[in-house]
């Protein structure tokens, strides 16, 4: 919220103006927007990248827990939700979604153990684009759902390395997302603002909280590790929760889907990156294929 300056009795006068810059227009505003949701996009990944590195030694379950912490105070610091004024009515797609939210975070981090960044993430991408495609009626979106489904079972193929408990986990990540974003409407319409969805994370963290305790008495993590699961929640969630805040006022739906549509190329990048994971030429291609479909689908309902 930004304070307005009063004005200066010196204002009163009518005084040249100076030449300056242009004010910046609405295409202007649009362009900013755009490159603060692919930085977003790109946090999120070299954040989960970076919360791999604690696996060692808090395993996929402690980062998580940790991620649940900062994700709660991000959000409840931005949103502030008045939780003993909501009502029975508001309470339980709340608690629905904080489950839902828990699970995600955790069937992923899982996967990314197991399968590696970059696949996890593709399959876990499936949830948003059947979320999308499932509302379709058009020939073009049945196409798209084809090219996707065989992105997936060619990541799935049978192979002496393939990890199926792996591909099974980031399978439940999509369910689980496309669960978050349907619950996500039904928190919005009926808690207002954010603040439906800083009740969810607060009470996912507390969900968390003997989770960490436990793990830090059996096994009591390194500041290194601890410093890693923090860096993963501030980049994967706090960071892209306040981008999109800016974002989605600025951007039409269809573009902020279409940029959504790189998170698995980033992944991929970043687990190369940070983590030396590499893909294969057709992991690429697959990881291609569900990209694809996802842009194709929204470039074609924009026209």
């Amino acid at each position: 919220m930004h304070a307005s300056s009063a004005p200066s009795p010196m204002s009163a006068q009518p005084v040249p103006a100076a030449p300056g810059p242009p004010a910046p227009g609405p295409e202007d505003g649009r362009a900013t927007a755009l490159l603060i949701l692919l930085g977003s996009a790109l946090s999120n990944q070299t954040g989960a990248a970076i919360g791999s590195l604690a696996f060692p030694v808090l395993g996929p379950l402690g980062v998580v827990a940790v991620r649940q912490y900062v994700a709660a105070i991000a959000l409840f610091a931005v949103a502030r939700p008045p939780l003993r004024s909501f009502t029975r009515h508001q309470w339980w797609p709340v608690l629905l979604l904080a489950v839902v939210f828990g699970t995600m975070n955790l069937s992923l981090y899982t996967a990314i153990d197991r399968i590696g960044l970059g696949l996890a993430v593709t399959l876990e991408f499936l949830g948003p684009l059947a979320v999308a495609l499932s509302a379709a009626r058009r020939r073009i979106d049945a196409c798209c759902a084809l090219v996707a489904a065989a992105g997936v079972v060619t990541l799935m193929r049978p192979q002496p390395s393939a990890d199926y408990p792996g591909m099974g986990l980031g399978l439940l990540a999509a369910l689980c997302w496309a669960s978050y974003i349907l619950l996500n409407r039904t928190v919005g319409r009926r808690v207002p603002g954010a603040q439906g969805s800083a009740a969810a994370a607060a009470v996912s963290a507390l969900m968390f909280l003997p989770v960490g305790v436990v793990l830090a008495l059996r096994n009591p993590p390194t500041p290194t590790a601890v410093g890693y699961a923090v860096a993963a929640g501030v980049l994967a969630s706090a960071v892209p929760y306040l981008a999109d805040m800016v974002t989605l006022r600025r951007v039409p739906a269809a573009a902020f889907g279409l940029f959504m549509s790189v998170n698995p190329v980033l992944a991929g990048l970043a687990g190369w990156v940070v983590l030396g994971q590499h893909l294969g030429a057709v992991e690429w291609a697959a990881v291609g294929a569900v990209v694809a479909a996802n842009a194709l689908s929204i470039l074609t309902a924009r026209r």
